[in-house]
């Protein structure tokens, strides 16, 4: 059966987008397939929350699937409207586990009756109803009796009151109600327009520039009607700067030099207005130039434009991934998810899908709250993925590198990186800390103070050696270094037996862990014994229950050589270590995850056929196991994640992508001990110093 809930809004701006975004990515930890629905939607143009959805969480509906029928529909015939609605919505619920319906948006129904309309639609979806109630310049008395309105309503409709949410309310805010009321506090970036919005909103077309930078938040609008000089005195953090289009060759370069120059405001957009063509020269120049800023272009005047502007407020659309980030923050840390989940009564899947378990990820590391230092500060890709970690809170954040480069970079780039802590591997003080911890740590390999003075200011060695002495609790680099130079150091400081890794290969309904496919080229049997059981405590920790095959090429008495003989041995040593985990080989990989050949060559085995954790036997085997499997199978391999470190370090490849890191740093805060220590108070002052 198929489980949904009626987002419903008792009035315009009450940012339902968030609760929509919230409640999608809360089914979609639960059960495999979400599904999202308009009921009305406007004609001839496709609904952006619909795609932003269905781009966020990778749904693989069409558009049309999502999408019930128009305003002017409703205004035609109402009844009919309806019926056609309900006829939709079970179309797409015969396809879907769960779905989260969207009202509408008080835009042409009549908002003196629409939440009337929501309620006879949600009543004739037989969904039950999330009530939105905006708190925006309410006390909470207005505020608690717009609750009480809007639910004896849907009471009169007969519809189940699911959930209330208050939106754009003060902290600390509460309402006694028999459903359950969540407050969720204005946030100003999500009333900030994204560029997009503003190009839409003055009819515009992109000039030049960052195309990317369409999802950037504009804080303020600007007109440049001044003299450049006086224009670059008045610039604020985030403007978009509105000029006229027949002035652009004079300002414009001014404006894009002052984006890219510290100690001015890096801005969002500049809107060009008139219509008016720039001279051939300077339109040439700015095209032959890097521009990192959007540059938009309005056949409106600038008096117009700027009206249109200034009463444009921030939506969800695909691009605005700053803006998405902070709305599913928001609705995890104020709305109890497990009671929503309890309420709709849907239990959890024993399927896991490559989404869900990205979403345990970021739970775990979540949860955590751990510190992950990030040598590669000045890279845009870990600028990017460290504003993604902090906006969702994923983790305590360090960026090395040089501070004001840094900040200038970031804000250029539209991302908020003000809770990140910079620090310099440079920096005096640190440096001889960490010279003397490093000189100590290899003094048996004749290392002396003097020499590590220098070695230490290598971003690779600087983190590492923070991890060392307990100023964060992980590592992830390698996006812009190779493999050897990211892990060379955890290999010298970190290692606490044999280091090995593992994949999380995320199939289409399971994860399954291969080691070791990334650094040991051909282990002995007893460092494969090794792999085995540091790969079941991997997969534990992540969730999966670990059953062990031993892999080679053949299965259990049928072969023989020295390879099968290796193997052999290897699980007789997991058995003798670790008679709690449950280990077969040797065994073939067909053996080891089909049912049906496992009865045939394995009879009567509890790992045959459902193994979990794979150990190849030597790095050839394993990886192009790995590589076979994601590009055959689109599986998603999440990896290589290292074992055998004191402390969590992981390598990303140098094509990692934003995701990739994402995830890499999720990983690596969700490997951290629980009884690691806190950061000894000398070093948190210091790090707080700087």
């Amino acid at each position: 059966m198929t489980r949904a809930a009626y987002i419903a809004a008792g009035e315009a701006g009450s940012n339902k987008g968030t609760v929509a975004l919230g409640l999608v990515e809360l089914l979609s930890r639960q059960v495999e397939s979400v599904g999202v629905f308009r009921p009305v939607v406007r004609a001839g143009r496709e609904d952006g929350l619909i795609n932003t959805i269905r781009s966020r969480f990778q749904l693989a509906l069409p558009y049309e699937a999502c999408a019930g029928v128009t305003y002017d529909e409703v205004h035609a015939d109402a009844d009919r409207a309806v019926g056609e609605v309900v006829a939709r919505y079970r179309a797409l619920a015969g396809r879907c586990d769960a779905v989260v319906v969207v009202g509408t948006d008080y835009t042409d129904v009549g908002a003196p009756t629409e939440f009337e309309f929501n309620a006879r639609l949600a009543a004739n979806l037989g969904t039950p109803v999330v009530n939105v109630v905006s708190g925006r310049g309410r006390t909470a008395a207005q505020i608690a009796a717009a609750v009480e309105l809007s639910s004896r309503e849907l009471a009169q409709h007969h519809d189940q009151e699911l959930a209330v949410v208050v939106t754009r309310a003060a902290e600390g805010l509460t309402i006694a109600h028999p459903a359950p009321v969540f407050v969720l506090p204005e946030t100003a970036s999500l009333r900030a327009p994204t560029v997009a919005d503003l190009l839409d909103a003055c009819e515009g077309r992109f000039f030049l520039g960052e195309r990317d930078g369409l999802g950037r938040e504009a804080s303020t609008l600007m007109v440049g009607a001044m003299s450049l000089p006086n224009i670059l005195d008045r610039l604020t953090e985030g403007a978009a700067v509105i000029i006229p289009s027949d002035r652009a060759a004079a300002l414009l370069p001014g404006l894009i030099a002052a984006h890219t120059t510290p100690g001015f405001p890096a801005l969002s957009a500049v809107v060009l207005t008139g219509g008016t063509d720039l001279p051939a020269p300077v339109e040439r120049l700015l095209r032959g130039m890097a521009i990192p800023l959007p540059v938009v272009a309005t056949d409106h005047d600038t008096f117009d434009t700027a009206t249109r502007l200034s009463s444009v407020e921030g939506r969800f659309t695909p691009e605005a991934t700053g803006k998405i980030d902070t709305a599913l923050r928001l609705f995890a840390t104020h709305v109890d998810g497990p009671l929503l989940l309890e309420r709709l009564d849907i239990a959890k899947t024993d399927v896991v899908t490559p989404l869900m378990f990205e979403y345990e990820l970021l739970d775990r590391a979540r949860a955590r709250r751990r510190h992950i230092v990030l040598p590669e500060g000045e890279e845009p890709r870990i600028l990017r993925a460290a504003d993604i970690l902090l906006r969702r809170d994923v983790a305590e954040l360090t960026l090395l590198g040089d501070e004001e480069r840094i900040r200038v970079q970031a804000a250029q780039l539209g991302l908020d990186l003000d809770a990140a802590r910079v620090l310099s591997p440079f920096d005096a003080e640190l440096r001889e800390r960490f010279a003397r911890a490093y000189a100590e740590a290899r003094a048996h390999k004749g290392m002396t103070v003097a020499l590590a003075r220098d070695t230490v200011t290598d971003v690779s060695y600087f983190g590492t050696l923070m991890v060392h002495t307990g100023m964060a609790d992980g590592m992830v680099s390698g996006a812009a270094h190779t493999t050897a130079h990211t892990i060379r150091p955890a290999f010298e400081i970190l290692r606490t037996g044999l280091v090995s890794s593992v994949f999380f290969m995320s199939l289409a309904d399971r994860v399954l862990v291969y080691g070791d496919c990334a650094v040991n080229p051909d282990p002995s049997a007893e460092q494969l014994a090794d792999i085995a059981i540091a790969s079941a405590g991997t997969a534990a920790r992540f969730g999966v229950d670990p059953r062990i095959a031993m892999l080679s090429y053949s299965t259990g008495a049928s072969g023989a050589g020295a390879d099968v003989d290796k193997v052999r041995a290897a699980t007789e040593l997991v058995r003798e270590r670790r008679p709690d985990l449950q280990v077969e080989g040797p065994i073939q990989y067909d053996a080891a995850v089909d049912p049906s050949v496992a009865r045939v060559k394995m009879p009567g085995s509890q790992v045959a056929g459902r193994a979990t954790v794979f150990v190849v036997p030597d790095l050839n085997t394993g990886n192009n196991l790995y590589k076979a499997v994601q590009r055959s199978a689109g599986a998603v391999a999440v990896g290589p994640v290292l074992q055998g470190l004191r402390k969590p370090v992981n390598d990303l490849s140098r094509g990692a992508t934003v995701a990739d890191i994402v995830t890499t740093v999720a990983v690596t805060a969700a490997q951290v001990h629980d009884d690691e220590p806190d950061l000894p108070g000398e070093l948190l002052e210091l790090a707080d110093r700087r």
